[in-house]
């Protein structure tokens, strides 16, 4: 995983999170793609979050990852306040964009699960599924 997100993201304090304590067999790690000016990423972010609420009380090991689309760190901080995740640091634009580009992200907002043991994609479309029926199903989701 470190060769995709680096050695650390931040957690809510802003504090580093080594990414090698995300890794491991049966956990899983979401990246949200998402900016605070796109009124799509501003309608799907509450759903993400009760989402991932709901995985943690049912104890799956999933980690989010906030990757920001925002043009100014201001921006993305105060977007960062309304989420219970881990974020990439603002300051690390040019990781963002390669994680655009091998995830193939064109439009936001985009949630790509990963395996955290290999990281491997588990689900591409994420947002779709979050949002389906059959998202509280994770990760018993059909490929």
């Amino acid at each position: 995983m470190e060769s995709l997100l680096g050695k650390e993201v931040m957690d809510k304090a802003g504090e580093n999170v080594p990414v090698s304590s995300l890794s491991g067999k049966g956990k899983y790690i979401g990246l949200y793609f998402s900016a605070h000016w796109c009124p799509p990423c501003r309608m799907f972010t509450p759903k993400l979050i009760a989402w991932y609420k709901s995985m943690k009380k049912k104890n799956v090991d999933i980690e989010i990852v906030f990757v920001s689309s925002d043009r100014d760190e201001e921006s993305w901080r105060e977007y960062y306040e309304e989420m219970p995740w881990l974020s990439l640091p603002f300051e690390l634009r040019d990781l963002k964009a390669e994680l655009c580009t091998k995830f193939d992200v064109n439009g936001i907002p985009t949630f790509v699960i990963l395996n955290a043991e290999d990281g491997v994609v588990f689900a591409r479309d994420g947002r779709g599924k979050v949002t389906s029926s059959e998202g509280l199903n994770f990760p018993n989701w059909s490929t």
